[in-house]
């Protein structure tokens, strides 16, 4: 059964530090590992990518949460926790386009808590709720100083249990949930994409981060436009292998760029993101020749009166 995990840090495992290097690089590697584990065993386990729990890597700028040293799933800036250090999370956060003022955002995936923390800090009214499958995740959250608050709930649940069980209750789904080999394998399913749709209410948006060549996730994208009748944009993240996905509840919600220019420059004001640059990937996106095969109804680009973002736009 899904259960909260708003643990007590106090109660939080201990980390076992394990000295090693990276690139050549003194760093300090993090396992939640009993104290008299053998730390010679465990840092070879990691270097063959046979240990199978997450770690940590710190190198006293960056913290970063990985399975294997293949794939960084989460990273951390010790000097600016709160920050977005990864490209595709500040893409993710495009939704402030559409859905400005969220009552409710939905996370898939907890990794390091980047996007968690910084919807809690910079979305002061909305309600916060954090699926994630895997406890070892949890377990390592006040490394990643993640909020112990009452307006951000972490559910320990298989997503693909935990979106059926309820509809018409979330605002944004981010949907960021991984394994070590790639996007969870529950999620390639009909019904997950639909059960996805179900939860978010009139005027609600998907963001979904695909990582690695396209064809590990085609299928993916291949059901997420089933599930939204083909109103999908998806956006680039120059410099890296991620696409983001953004998939609309409501066929009214228009890529009108003149007006997404101007949404921009006042968002711009309230987060400290680059909204110019978030909108060219979007934009980007939309110019991709398969992007635009892959939905058979594709947003409208119009530029009319009628044109207007998901819900809750801030004054013109």
């Amino acid at each position: 059964m899904p259960h909260s995990a708003n643990l007590d840090p106090l109660c939080s495992p201990p980390l076992l530090e394990l000295p090693g290097k990276v690139s050549g690089e003194p760093v300090k590697v993090r396992v939640l590992e009993p104290a008299q584990s053998d730390p010679v065993a465990l840092y070879e386990q990691i270097l063959t990518g046979r240990y199978a729990r997450p770690f940590i890597i710190d190198d006293g700028e960056t913290r970063q949460l990985l399975f294997s040293l293949d794939f960084i799933q989460s990273s951390m800036r010790i000097d600016d926790p709160f920050a977005l250090d990864i490209a595709y999370t500040r893409k993710m956060m495009a939704f402030l386009l559409f859905v400005p003022d969220p009552d409710h955002v939905l996370m898939v995936g907890l990794g390091g808590g980047s996007l968690a923390k910084f919807c809690h800090r910079h979305l002061p009214r909305a309600r916060l709720t954090v699926v994630e499958v895997n406890p070892d995740v949890i377990a390592l959250r006040e490394a990643f100083g993640v909020p112990d608050d009452k307006r951000l709930a972490i559910i320990q649940a298989d997503a693909a249990a935990y979106l059926p069980a309820a509809e018409g209750d979330t605002d944004v789904l981010l949907l960021d949930g991984f394994d070590d080999k790639g996007i969870a394998p529950t999620f390639l399913d009909r019904g997950f994409y639909r059960a996805a749709r179900n939860r978010l209410r009139a005027g609600g948006l998907l963001v979904a981060n695909f990582a690695g060549p396209r064809k590990y996730w085609s299928r993916h994208l291949a059901l997420l436009n089933d599930a939204f009748a083909g109103r999908i944009q998806v956006g680039t993240v120059p410099g890296g292998d991620n696409h983001i996905a953004f998939a609309f509840v409501e066929a009214g919600c228009s890529l009108d760029w003149e007006r997404l220019e101007e949404r921009a420059g006042r968002l711009a004001e309230q987060f400290p993101l680059d909204f110019t640059a978030i909108l060219d990937s979007l934009r980007e996106g939309a110019e991709l020749r398969w992007a635009k095969t892959a939905s058979a109804k594709a947003l409208p680009n119009l530029k009319t009166k009628e044109s207007h973002p998901c819900r809750k736009s801030t004054p013109t």
